[in-house]
């Protein structure tokens, strides 16, 4: 079967299941693997900077290594087993189903008016308090968390899946899990997370800036502001603490004409952070359910770009 054949139907599986609860997730395992690796790592390299590239060495190389040899094996038993089991690593790097299954419910709640079902459905994804939250506030959270994991979750898996199948995919993904484990800009993470953080920043650099054009063609599709999501995603995208979650962000406020960051609270402790995208529009929660509709084209949109251009490599490849 072709890489571009297994990419297809792997992404397909991926909006067809998402990740049901029951399933032994490879994230899981990678992201408890590093916490575990921690605390001795710790304790046996003074330099913590030294001890976090260690961590990322061991465990982005041993995903790596883990993945070669399972397809090895697979394939040395059977063509169609190896065929199988590349889907199933690289439907367990794609996230398209299983990030409207986290953000939709916080939307219905909101619609409901249910504010403290929707502040504990927004606490599962993301980072910030929500006990207190009002409506835009949840609104704007679950917004700018479909934003910025449209690129973790989507469009840097495929583009990585596309350039080097289901290897580089899995290995993209133990990088965004170790920057979601160690990325923190506090005082056990600074220099124990600086490896982590600065890896994940490099990997995603290219597939969050390809992500800006495709938001504006969603956006088109959809309803939105295409010139504003490219105009404020090119304007506020640098504004961001990441440098590669910025942009999708500032890109789906000006396609939503909805401002996004400002003043946060993590764990007690206010967060002044730069607001992106300009207010034209009152936060409501429609724009959840747009930014959900976006998400979804940018993901179809990105799946077709990278496997079109693939068969074209190919075929000049072929000549």
């Amino acid at each position: 079967m072709s890489a571009e054949a297994l990419i297809a139907l792997a992404y397909c599986l991926d909006l067809l299941c998402g990740d049901p609860a029951w399933f032994p997730h490879p994230v899981r395992y990678i992201g408890r693997g590093a916490l575990a690796l921690e605390v001795p790592l710790r304790r046996h390299i003074s330099n913590q900077r030294l001890a976090g590239v260690t961590a990322v060495l061991i465990i982005v190389g041993g995903t790596a290594a883990t993945a070669v040899m399972a397809l090895s094996l697979a394939y040395r038993i059977h063509p169609w087993l190896g065929d199988a089991v590349s889907i199933l690593i690289l439907y367990t790097v794609f996230a398209t189903r299983d990030l409207a299954n986290h953000a939709f419910p916080v939307y219905r709640a909101l619609q409901a008016h249910d504010l403290p079902t929707a502040r504990r459905l927004v606490a599962r994804i993301v980072g910030r308090d929500t006990a207190v939250l009002d409506e835009p506030g949840i609104i704007r959270a679950a917004v700018e968390s479909v934003a910025e994991n449209t690129v973790d979750g989507i469009t840097a898996p495929l583009f990585f899946a596309a350039l080097g199948g289901p290897v580089a995919g899995l290995t993209y993904k133990a990088i965004s899990t170790l920057d979601s484990t160690f990325g923190y800009k506090n005082e056990r993470y600074l220099h124990f997370g600086w490896a982590a953080a600065r890896l994940d920043d490099a990997a995603a650099w290219a597939p969050a800036r390809l992500t800006l054009p495709i938001f504006a063609i969603a956006s088109a599709i959809s309803g939105g502001r295409p010139l504003s999501a490219w105009r404020l995603g090119l304007r506020d995208g640098r504004k961001h603490a990441s440098p590669n979650s910025g942009f999708a962000e500032a890109s789906v406020a000006g396609a939503l004409g909805v401002q996004l960051g400002g003043p946060l609270f993590r764990q007690g402790r206010r967060v002044d952070l730069p607001s992106i995208g300009e207010p034209i529009e009152s936060l409501s929660p429609k724009h959840i359910r747009h930014a959900i509709v976006l998400m979804l084209l940018t993901s179809f949109f990105t799946a077709a770009f990278f496997l079109v251009c693939r068969l074209a490599v190919e075929k000049v490849l072929q000549r």
